[in-house]
């Protein structure tokens, strides 16, 4: 059990933190050349020379696309048409087509994003070649520049490791308190306890209590880990994460208390854990952004703790937000608590 405490969830955090990427370092370019010129061998070595892109193949048989599409050897292919240098020159303007698995809807926007703003740079350098300088083209144009804020290296580490660790942290909580109140049972013990005149929500506090420092142990190891195998940034203060830690795992010790109660084995507390913990990973914005889910997902998100605590952790360590900031998750997650201790209370059966 201590194993399962401790080093278990640091390996899972260093393991998935790593594994877990919403980046898209490897798109497979099928190339349909059919000009053979410099013009199309430039466009090629400029593509080539960008690390996200592997050229899996560069071929004149338009057959070959498919056929690549068709065994995943492709994700994008890139035509181009003959004639396309001489239509360029003649301003005539050179049309190259781009085919897009679109399976992977991240994978093909990313993919055909940089492969566009390659292409246009290209295009770019070109006219500049030529003289070509008309409205497209002119010292007077528009200039932007943008700075990415709270994450400038747009490292996805420091967006994934704060969520993941929140994750493990309420999953070994409540996993361990489902577990806890049917050991009792099963072992005999629980009789002995009933016996006494130790009143329900006495019992109820004294089972919270010992996880409940568990589990803030446990984010202390996690946010030291993370600081120091991932670099993550510690903006905001910890006073607001361990205060918001307390808060949303008195909610999942109540609701792992409450699973406890109605269940009669611990093979049949885990597998009703197990039930709401992937409803909960599903729906916790980990991976997907809430605000892109329906309308009915989102709102399965608001009784969801994960939710809560991703979106915490994200915005106080990253961000620097504080508990104003934070205050509806603050209230919704202290609701959360009331409302599961009281139910794990209630429905506390205190008879031998």
């Amino acid at each position: 059990m201590l194993f399962m405490m401790t080093v278990l969830p640091m390996m899972q955090l260093i393991v998935l933190s790593n594994a877990a990427s919403n980046e898209i370092k490897h798109v497979k370019l099928h190339i349909e050349d059919l000009d053979k010129s410099q013009f199309s061998q430039r466009l090629v070595q400029k593509i080539a020379a960008n690390d996200i892109f592997h050229i899996t193949s560069n071929s004149e048989n338009p057959d070959d696309a498919y056929r690549a599409f068709l065994g995943n050897s492709a994700d994008i292919v890139l035509r181009i048409p003959s004639n396309a240098e001489r239509d360029f020159l003649r301003y005539k303007g050179a049309e190259l087509q781009l085919l897009v698995d679109a399976i992977n809807g991240q994978a093909a926007t990313v993919g055909f994003g940089y492969l566009n703003t390659i292409i246009q740079s290209f295009n770019m350098e070109l006219r500049s070649e030529v003289g070509i300088s008309d409205g497209a083209v002119n010292q007077s144009g528009i200039s932007i520049e943008y700075s990415n804020w709270y994450n400038p290296e747009l490292n996805y580490k420091h967006f994934m490791v704060p969520g993941i660790l929140g994750e493990l942290v309420i999953l070994l909580v409540l996993i361990l308190t489902a577990m806890n109140i049917v050991k009792e049972r099963e072992v005999g013990t629980i009789e002995q306890i009933n016996v006494t005149p130790i009143k329900k929500w006495q019992f109820i506090l004294g089972k919270m209590i010992p996880f409940l420092c568990i589990g803030v142990l446990l984010m202390t190891f996690g946010l030291i880990a993370g600081k120091l195998i991932f670099d993550i940034p510690i903006v905001g203060s910890l006073w607001t994460v361990f205060t918001y830690v307390i808060i949303n795992l008195s909610a999942v010790l109540g609701m792992g208390l409450l699973l406890s109660n109605f269940a009669d084995t611990q093979q049949q507390a885990i597998f009703v854990a197990f039930f709401f913990v992937i409803i909960f990973v599903l729906l916790a914005g980990l991976f997907t952004p809430i605000e892109s889910m329906p309308h009915w997902a989102q709102q399965l998100t608001v009784p969801n703790p994960i939710a809560h605590f991703v979106a915490v952790m994200r915005n106080v360590l990253l961000k620097g937000s504080s508990i104003p900031d934070m205050s509806y998750r603050f209230i919704v997650t202290a609701i959360l608590a009331i409302v599961f201790n009281v139910l794990a209370i209630v429905t506390y059966k205190k008879t031998v």
